[in-house]
C-alpha cells in the first residue's frame, strides 16, 4: 500500500513539473507574439483633409447649446477632438465615455458629429447622457473630411492644424491619434514602420 502511494506521488510531481515547463514555453510564445506583432492604430484615410494640413473651418449650432467652431486657431489654445458618430453605431456608444474621459484628462475640446434627423439626435443626446459635449449636425463636415464609415475621429491642434485622423474601433485606436501627433507621424503604424531596423 505504502508503494502505491510513493508511485502515485511521483506520477502527480512529474506531471506538475512538466504542466510547469509546458506553461513557461508557453509564456515565453506570448513574449515572442507581442513582439513581433505591431500596434494597430487608428486607420487612416487617404482622402479629405491631409494630416499637416489647415482644418477647414466651419461654425455650427450645437443641439446641447451654442456655437462649435472648428479649424482656425483656437482662441484658449485648446486642441479639438472631432468625433463622427451615429446613434445606432454600437461601438461609437461603447466610445462615449472614453471620450467623455478624454475631455476632462486632456484638456481639450471633444466635439460629436453627425448628420441626419436632428429629432434622433436630440433623443440620443438624453439617452447617452451626452449634454455635456458640443453635438453638430452637418452634413457638409462629414462631407468635406470624407467620412465614409464610423467611428471616425480627427485631431486639430490648436493652431487649426489637422494632426491625426483615422477610423476608430477601440479605446487604444483612439488614443493612438494622440500618441501619433505626439511624435510627428501621421499613424502609429507609420511610427512602427520608421523604428524597424533597415
Amino acid at each position: 500500500m505504502d508503494i502505491l502511494i510513493y508511485f502515485i506521488l511521483a506520477a502527480l510531481s512529474i506531471i506538475v513539473l512538466a504542466l510547469a515547463v509546458v506553461v513557461f514555453a508557453l509564456a515565453r510564445q506570448v513574449g515572442v507574439l507581442f513582439e513581433r506583432v505591431s500596434p494597430i492604430g487608428a486607420m487612416i484615410n487617404d482622402s479629405g483633409p491631409k494630416v499637416g494640413e489647415a482644418a477647414p473651418s466651419f461654425t455650427l449650432p450645437s443641439l446641447t447649446g451654442g456655437e462649435v467652431y472648428i479649424g482656425g486657431a483656437h482662441p484658449q489654445a485648446r486642441s479639438s477632438l472631432i468625433f463622427f458618430l451615429s446613434p445606432t453605431c454600437p461601438i461609437c456608444k461603447k466610445l462615449l465615455p472614453v471620450l467623455k474621459s478624454i475631455r476632462a484628462s486632456e484638456k481639450m475640446d471633444v466635439i460629436l458629429a453627425s448628420d441626419g434627423d436632428v429629432a434622433r439626435h436630440q433623443a440620443f443626446i438624453g439617452s447617452a447622457d451626452l449634454n455635456g459635449l458640443p453635438y453638430v449636425v452637418s452634413q457638409d463636415l462629414g462631407v468635406v473630411y470624407r467620412v465614409s464609415k464610423l467611428p471616425f475621429a480627427v485631431l486639430i491642434d490648436h493652431e487649426g492644424t489637422v494632426k491625426s485622423k483615422g477610423l476608430i474601433n477601440s479605446r487604444e485606436q483612439l488614443e493612438s491619434l494622440f500618441a501619433a501627433a505626439e511624435t510627428g507621424f501621421a499613424s502609429i503604424q507609420d511610427l512602427a514602420r520608421a523604428m524597424q531596423p533597415a
